[in-house]
């Protein structure tokens, strides 16, 4: 039952969500025990920008929370004391994501900080002038960041011995899975143990389809399917949207288009299957909705997802399905400059105050108050604490539940919700060394030579691949189309020059 105080605070949101009115005048409860940090003097003593605070705009991708007014009058409140400074919560979602984000580079839009990623364009939008190199800015305020993060993350997302990006402290290793309804398995007698390739889910599928056809078996989109880099662990040395590419858990540094990969190939045919079978959702080709919406709906068994430990556990908590989610590697895992780079936070090339901008993201890095707050919320409100680091979920919890922890800054001070193992950071750790690293891990390409080439090849894919993928089309059928036209696009000149560079680099690391 709420007590007065939470039924006072819902109402004063209520009112704030229809009359978008300031909530910095909102009371509640004491923030946390580091209350006493804000009446620290300034972290950043020379940052002060004016009587009002500056307000650093940060931008990231995910799904707009209905108390993030809420959280940034809190966020405010402290970075205030910290940094002289605001922040504004720039949330794109998932599908409007890369045209957004291209519109804001390419019309200057005045940000400060912005999620980037080796898979959402990095190196093109580095060589595109959009965000500033960081090595003299970490190394004057980003000191937190130095002493914290692993330096294989630091030099592995480099782009010629330079940081245009500060990769999220969090595991780095990459592994494809599946994420399924645990609940869904024990009461249908499906022996998951079974699982071990794509293959071994026909029968599994073909169970629920028949027992519970009001159930879709696997939920796809394009990026997130049985040939999503995660799932056929391929690396793309750079930006993976640029064709030509290695397998990282085999040896061989002989760059290929996708086409040429068998096990890319073996799940298409996969995929179709499946497809005819209507195990997938027909709206693979179109639909805009994440993964967690999916699994949220009560519609699906499965998805298919990057695997770490814990994995599942999250994705009970965003979705509302705590408990009742479990989870199933699939493939080795595996290290690659994808992986590195594959989480970070740049400095916008149109801030204002590039010094508070590195000052944020080391505190994300440091600061366990301003990670957790932006992360999960506020103490009494979005969760309670029960011991040491470890949360409960409240019947306000999915008011603020953003499940942006793996972008923002540091994972490793992150609470743990109730339902996941104490022993999560540690399984983190165990997770990395695991992993086998990619021959061509720090190597990535730059596609200045074959810009137009790398722009037709992309053309050409948005009208296949997403169809191939999704199993829509028939590969026998369209994929020597698909061939065709990527070589009229000018793939094999993308890829002589990838090759190229790659050997010279091989070359200059001794192999």
């Amino acid at each position: 039952m709420l007590t007065f105080r939470r039924i006072a605070i819902v109402l004063v949101m209520i009112v704030l969500s229809i009359a978008l009115v300031s909530c910095s005048f909102v009371q509640h409860k004491k923030l946390s025990d580091n209350e006493s940090d804000l009446n620290e003097e300034n972290l950043v003593e020379d940052l002060v920008v004016n009587g009002e605070g500056y307000t650093l705009k940060l931008v990231y991708i995910g799904t707009p929370q209905q108390d993030e007014q809420l959280i940034e009058a809190e966020l405010n409140k402290y970075l205030l004391k910290k940094l002289n400074a605001k922040l504004d919560l720039i949330v794109l979602d998932w599908g409007s994501w890369d045209n957004k984000q291209n519109i804001m580079i390419a019309s200057r839009e005045e940000v400060d900080v912005v999620f980037t990623s080796q898979w959402s364009k990095h190196s093109s939008n580095v060589s595109r002038g959009a965000f500033l190199p960081l090595n003299d800015l970490l190394q004057q305020y980003g000191q937190g960041i130095i002493e914290s993060l692993d330096p294989k993350l630091l030099k592995g997302s480099q782009i010629e011995e330079i940081n245009y990006g500060i990769p999220t402290n969090k595991e780095f290793a990459a592994q494809g899975g599946l994420i399924y309804r645990k609940d869904i398995a024990k009461q249908l007698n499906l022996d998951m143990s079974k699982v071990q390739s794509l293959r071994d889910l026909d029968e599994i599928y073909a169970t629920i389809q028949r027992e519970m056809p009001n159930i879709t078996p696997l939920f796809i989109k394009n990026g997130e399917n049985f040939n999503s880099h995660y799932m056929v662990n391929y690396d793309g040395l750079g930006d993976t949207s640029i064709p030509g590419y290695i397998l990282k858990d085999r040896e061989s540094t002989t760059i290929k288009p996708l086409h040429e990969i068998d096990r890319y190939i073996e799940n298409l045919y996969l995929a179709r299957d499946f497809f005819l079978k209507n195990y997938t959702n027909k709206d693979a080709t179109t639909t805009q909705m994440m993964v967690s919406d999916a699994l949220a709906s009560h519609e699906y068994f499965s998805v298919v997802s990057p695997i770490k430990p814990g994995k599942a556990d999250e994705l009970g908590v965003q979705t509302g399905l705590s408990g009742l989610l479990a989870q199933i590697e699939l493939n080795q895992k595996s290290l690659a400059t994808s992986e590195t780079a594959g989480s970070m936070l740049a400095i916008s090339s149109t801030t204002r105050h590039s010094e508070l901008a590195m000052a944020l993201i080391n505190l994300l890095h440091t600061d366990d108050y301003l990670n957790n707050l932006i992360n999960f919320g506020i103490e009494g409100i979005h969760y309670e604490k029960t011991e040491n680091n470890m949360i409960t979920q409240t019947e306000l919890t999915s008011r603020y539940s953003p499940g942006s922890n793996w972008m923002l800054g540091n994972q490793f001070i992150n609470y743990l919700w109730d339902t996941e193992d104490p022993d999560k950071w540690k399984q983190f750790i165990a997770f990395n060394e695991e992993a086998v690293s990619s021959p061509g891990l720090g190597f990535i390409f730059d596609g200045e030579s074959v810009r137009s080439e790398v722009a037709a090849v992309i053309n050409v894919d948005k009208q296949y691949v997403i169809a191939l993928e999704s199993g829509s089309v028939d590969p026998a059928i369209v994929l020597p189309e698909y061939i065709e036209k990527l070589k009229s696009a000018g793939i094999d000149q993308i890829i002589v020059a990838k090759q190229k560079q790659f050997d010279a680099f091989l070359a200059k690391q001794g192999r």
